[in-house]
């Protein structure tokens, strides 16, 4: 009998003398790292007070700290010192600030719950909690980016951001955050998300920057062949107007794209400016098909109308086949 691991979504076929596959990984390790959350907790408390070079948090960059699970008394000094952000990897047994007190004290606060050890946040929430970081950068506010020792979780999404704001690779990424915070330890599963990010960026470059350069416009659509499919399938059954709404709004400005350059591939880059006008277009298309089917039933009832010279029926079924 053997216990195996499962990626949520996919299933494994199962001989006799085996038993459903569950995440026995995820909750042994979920299980330890309750137990072991107080402990290690005081521990890097102790650390902190005897130990003048273990300090609890570390300035990663001008506009960002990397650290461990603050507490209450702290959210003070935090506000104090800029931050205006907090991403929080712990899970709710793990966080010790609510966000109502981060709240009071002006700190917008993104919580991201990721299991302590050998877990990592999700492509999905390391983005946003890139974005997060980025925007309160842009605005001059400091991010506090935190899991329960500032080891791994938090370190994955800092060298992220690393990546992604400031152009290095996620080697320099590791080295700069180490010098800055030596004791930061990734496990294998947190070092591979950073480099498949990096991966990912290197493969399909991030075009929102490069659009709000080339486009004078803040209200920019970045649309790519993907999110396009299968559309061209539904127009096959609409009828030529319907169509017609539907692949308007695919035009491209031309001078937007000769801007972008070669590197773009099958991505499509649409401003609003190109879709004004399209309303019309649909409005009076719906209009005219209104008045030829009223006009339809209109013929139509016309030859039920009772008067004194009613023709034969045969009469009236050739009246309609003419309308």
């Amino acid at each position: 009998m053997r216990i195996t691991e499962v990626e949520e979504g996919k299933s494994e076929n199962c001989d006799e003398n085996e038993i459903v596959p569950i995440c026995a990984k995820r909750v042994l390790v979920g299980a330890g790292a309750r137990v072991l959350f107080y402990p290690t907790l005081l521990y890097n408390v102790i650390r902190n007070k005897i130990q003048a070079e273990f300090r609890w948090w570390d300035e990663v960059d001008q506009f960002l700290l990397l650290g461990a699970v603050p507490f209450p008394k702290d959210v003070l000094l935090l506000q104090q010192l800029g931050v205006r952000g907090v991403v929080t990897l712990n899970e709710p047994y793990e966080t010790l600030v609510p966000s109502s007190l981060y709240k009071a004290h002006g700190i917008d606060h993104l919580v991201i719950p990721t299991r302590d050890y050998l877990f990592a946040p999700s492509v999905v929430d390391i983005s946003r909690a890139v974005d997060f970081i980025h925007r309160n950068a842009s605005c001059g506010g400091i991010t506090y980016v935190h899991c329960k020792a500032g080891r791994g979780r938090s370190t994955t999404i800092v060298l992220c951001y690393l990546i992604e704001y400031k152009n290095m690779t996620p080697a320099d990424a590791l080295e700069h955050v180490r010098s800055r915070r030596p004791r930061v330890l990734l496990a294998p599963s947190q070092w591979q998300a950073v480099q498949e990010y990096g991966r990912r960026k290197s493969e399909f470059p991030a075009l929102q920057r490069c659009t709000l350069k080339c486009s004078p416009s803040s209200d920019a659509i970045l649309i790519t062949e993907a999110d396009i499919q299968g559309y061209n399938n539904t127009s096959e059954d609409c009828s030529e107007g319907q169509a017609i709404a539907l692949h308007c709004p695919t035009k491209v400005r031309p001078a937007l794209l000769s801007q972008l350059g070669s590197t773009i591939g099958d991505e499509v880059l649409i401003t609003y400016e190109d879709l004004e006008g399209y309303d019309s277009i649909v409005n009076e298309v719906s209009k005219d098909r209104s008045n030829e089917i009223v006009s339809r039933l209109s013929c139509f009832f016309s030859t039920f109308r009772i008067s004194s010279s009613c023709s034969p029926s045969s009469n009236r079924l050739q009246e309609v086949q003419a309308c």
